[in-house]
């Protein structure tokens, strides 16, 4: 990397660009940037924060890109209607989109985990972070979401872990299928189901990635994981499982705890009581897979274990923003079938009527997993439980708008379940506060959209006004 030139995200407050231009800095570039939502003076804490942090920061109207030796730094869509990539060409400056300079820095590293799958990235990626940092392995971290553990008061937006150059941690994307940039030691693959591409495309993209390591750590429980698992030679992988007898690391005898899990692992001859302070199957399964990526690099479980009881989440993973009148609210990320199913399993292993409201974060995404949203819902909603769905996020573009939120809704409906569909997020929450009553949990869940935290606290504000249902 050419330490004389400077960085200039396009888009830089997203979850994604933001960890990547802390890095960069730290490495001793100029870094500056722009954004929509400073533009449109959404989240301006964010912003402020930036600057306080030595960061230039101009409106996304190609102003701030005038030299050709600036390095324009784009989200995976390059697209000359963007006026700061119109810009970069007007002026000769170096664009490259996400994946490739994150790929660059992460295949520059000695050392290097990449954490991929179609759900649980996040919180394995967090994990991982968490015990590499607690047994002095000083990583470096970009993760997609902001990790408890690393957030502070000076570290608000804690999606990066700004560590030594000898080992890099990241949560690697197939959706736009960058994952082929990446040269891991250590691949770890959570599970793979139908989410933005073909399963063909997905098989081919995820065999390379763990091709190339040198050690895949592999779930057992799904079967396009275990099915790749066959595929590689003996030693290369170390697999896990919940309950599987034949995997490197199994997990038996599972007791949810109100605010965690506790289970028992066996790994070969040894067992180790193991317990969580993140709740649902699921985050014992994510467990498993960090433990087997830190395994791979050394660290003894007993260790990892240890410092595993006190990983405290991700920003927006199940989140509890708070109870009033007996009235839980309940911020999550979950937008796809998988990960709204790990939700909704998660909360009914506790009692209580559940209101969900899902914002989809696309029309796309609708119209491709239609079925399995609507079976999804419509299989795991209790009798009592109640859907609420606003219209999709929709940005403008050519989008197929044709699939709605009122075609999942009507659809679980159908099924015998309450689902309504409003036009917005504001009716949506009004409807919320009308019908809940004590012992309710509301879950606001969707993803792509940092509003989202802003309303569940402002629901969770407004509950006082609401008077609790007979």
């Amino acid at each position: 990397m050419n330490q004389d030139a400077s960085y200039f995200f396009c888009g830089i407050g997203g979850s994604g660009m933001l960890p990547l231009a802390l890095i960069v800095q730290a490495q001793g570039y100029a870094i500056e940037g722009s954004d929509r939502a400073l533009d449109q003076g959404r989240t301006p804490e964010k912003f402020d924060w930036l600057r306080a942090h030595g960061v230039t920061l101009y409106p996304q109207d190609g102003s701030g890109v005038v030299r050709a030796d600036q390095i324009v730094v784009a989200t995976g869509a390059v697209e000359d209607t963007v006026p700061d990539i119109g810009a970069a060409r007007r002026v000769g400056a170096t664009i490259k989109t996400r994946p490739e300079l994150l790929s660059e820095l992460f295949n520059a590293a000695p050392t290097s985990v990449g954490v991929a799958g179609t759900s649980g990235k996040s919180t394995i990626t967090g994990m991982i972070a968490w015990i590499l940092s607690q047994t002095g392995r000083d990583p470096t971290v970009v993760n997609g979401a902001v990790m408890k553990n690393f957030a502070d008061a000076d570290h608000p937006f804690a999606s990066a872990v700004v560590g030594g150059p000898a080992l890099f941690v990241a949560e690697v994307d197939e959706s736009d299928g960058s994952i082929a940039r990446y040269n891991p030691t250590v691949a770890v693959v959570s599970n793979i189901s139908l989410d933005h591409k073909s399963m063909e495309e997905l098989r081919d993209l995820f065999g390379g990635f763990t091709n190339r390591a040198m050690t895949a750590v592999l779930n057992l429980d799904n079967p396009e994981t275990a099915a790749l698992a066959q595929t590689l030679p003996a030693g290369k992988a170390i697999t896990f499982g919940l309950g599987e007898e034949k995997a490197d690391l199994s997990a038996h005898d599972l007791q949810p705890l109100p605010a965690g899990m506790r289970f028992r692992l066996i790994e070969g001859w040894s067992e180790h009581d193991v317990t969580l302070a993140v709740p649902g199957a699921h985050n014992v399964a994510n467990a498993l897979a960090a433990l087997g990526a830190t395994r791979a690099l050394g660290v003894p479980t007993a260790e990892a274990i240890k410092a595993l009881a006190g990983f405290a989440g991700i920003r927006r993973r199940l989140e509890v923003v708070g109870t009033k009148n007996d009235i839980t609210v309940i911020d999550d990320f979950a937008h796809n079938p998988d990960k709204i199913a790990a939700t909704l399993k998660t909360l009914h292993a506790f009692d209580g009527r559940l209101l969900i409201l899902f914002q989809p974060h696309g029309f796309g995404p609708l119209k491709l997993m239609k079925s399995e949203f609507i079976d999804g819902f419509a299989g795991l909603m209790r009798e009592d439980d109640v859907l609420l769905m606003p219209e999709p996020v929709y940005f403008g573009g050519t989008t197929d708008r044709s699939v709605g939120s009122e075609d999942i809704a009507s659809g679980v409906r159908a099924a015998g379940r309450h689902a309504e569909a409003l036009p917005t997020r504001t009716d949506c929450g009004e409807r919320l506060l009308q019908i809940a009553r004590p012992g309710d949990r509301i879950v606001v869940m969707g993803a792509r959209d940092d509003t989202l935290s802003t309303f569940a606290a402002e629901l969770l504000a407004r509950l006082d006004q609401a008077p609790p249902q007979p």
